[in-house]
């Protein structure tokens, strides 16, 4: 059974960086269309990146240009590099599988003005 874990949240300042991890168990990354999404309180969950094989990367049109997602097949995980953070961007951070149900547990990013 695949199951994810993100890391790498936490409070930064505007302008600031993050780099966030989703490490994949039990499967192998490669295989796998993935997407990060975030949602901030009161707000339905959005799509932030897709990445797949296929299709290779897409980007909500509030992230283009600032943040990344990438995939490091020898570490087995997906990555997601946030940089010029704005407040806006304060939210739970959670990666899937594209099309299914397996989400990982979120980890929290807070962009302080």
């Amino acid at each position: 059974q695949v199951q994810l874990a993100e890391s790498g949240g936490g409070l930064v300042q505007a302008g600031g960086s993050l780099r966030l991890s989703c490490t994949v168990s039990g499967g192998i990354v490669s295989r796998y269309a993935m997407a990060w999404y975030r949602q901030a309180p009161g707000r339905q969950r959005e799509v932030v990146a897709t990445l797949s094989t296929a299709t290779g990367t897409t980007y909500a049109e509030s992230v283009k240009g600032r943040f990344t997602v990438a995939r490091d097949n020898a570490k087995n995980m997906v990555t997601l590099q946030m940089n010029n953070l704005k407040p806006e961007d304060t939210a739970v951070y959670y990666c899937t599988l594209r099309g299914s149900n397996v989400w990982g547990p979120g980890t929290q990013v807070t962009v302080s003005s």
